[in-house]
């Protein structure tokens, strides 16, 4: 016999029309209703349930998760989290180059990684640096102070994560300069970035790895999670993963928990859930 699940649906502002739509289609034994989500208990999980909740939540514009009854935030020890566009709300390195007067060529190349159609991470990562050679570094600060934000919920999640014992760690293709930032804003335990280097004042063009070793690539990032994991004493099926793009992949693909924020699609179809409505704190509504 088919074991019960819960669905938990979320959005920013969920009505109580999509929360009653939900309850008949998916047959829930029970409805636990709070601000912007709501658990419905006993679910079936079959094919015939998960395309009826898929056609809803397209139709609500809500997320829609299965979970196991009884799931706790305390049963993992990691949180793990991309950088660009999945903790802050911006591609940083697409604004530092739109300020050097190259944003149009750099994002072109971005925008084709994260869909996954260049495969060599590290080489488009240099090509897109290259073009910031000679601009001054102080347009890092720009980018840090004008144009980044958090995304939304990203900060209730991390205190929780912290709460409830995980640590927590930032890995990213992106810089180091942004990293260092966001482990003394948020508190992360761990960080794992690629850095810029810049010779009076200036980028050179150059980028490289934790002290000058290989570029954090998607199987960097996805080391990260392995040495974060090592070191608090745990296995990777007890870590949490958020990201949005390909590079994102081999990470998600460690955790026992993936969630695709805001994702590309070739990430939406492989990681377990989705936020594509909800704020980055809506993970916390899948847990007891």
């Amino acid at each position: 016999m088919m074991p019960a699940m819960d669905l938990v649906i979320q959005s920013a502002d969920l009505p109580t029309g999509a929360v009653d739509a939900f309850r008949v289609a998916c047959v829930a034994g029970r409805v636990q209703r709070r601000l912007n989500s709501a658990r419905l208990s006993d679910i079936r999980d079959d094919a015939d349930t998960r395309r009826a909740a898929a056609a809803l939540s397209a139709y609500w514009k809500c997320d829609a998760a299965f979970v196991a009854p009884g799931l706790r935030l305390a049963d993992f020890r990691l949180l793990a989290l991309d950088m660009d566009s999945t903790l802050i709300d911006i591609e940083s390195l697409d604004e530092l180059a739109a300020y050097a007067g190259k944003g149009a060529e750099v994002a072109a190349i971005t925008e084709a990684a994260m869909r996954g159609e260049i495969a060599d991470y590290k080489e488009s990562l240099r090509r897109r640096v290259a073009m910031l050679a000679g601009a001054d570094a102080a347009l890092l600060a720009r980018v840090y102070d004008e144009k980044l934000r958090l995304n939304p919920g990203a900060g209730d999640l991390i205190r929780a994560c912290k709460a409830a014992g995980l640590k927590t760690l930032l890995a990213t293709g992106g810089f180091t300069f942004f990293t260092e930032r966001m482990k003394q804003r948020l508190g992360f335990d761990f960080t794992r970035s690629n850095e810029l280097q810049v010779v009076d004042g200036r980028l050179t063009g150059q980028v490289s790895g934790p002290d000058g070793g290989e570029i954090v690539d998607a199987a960097g990032k996805a080391q990260a999670v392995r040495d974060a994991c090592a070191e608090i004493g745990c296995a990777t099926s007890r870590s949490i993963v958020i990201g949005d793009g390909a590079n994102d992949l081999q990470m998600l693909k460690l955790a026992g928990l993936s969630v695709a924020y805001r994702a590309k699609p070739v990430v939406a179809q492989q990681a377990a859930q989705s936020l594509n409505h909800s704020p980055l704190d809506g993970v916390l509504a899948w847990f007891d």
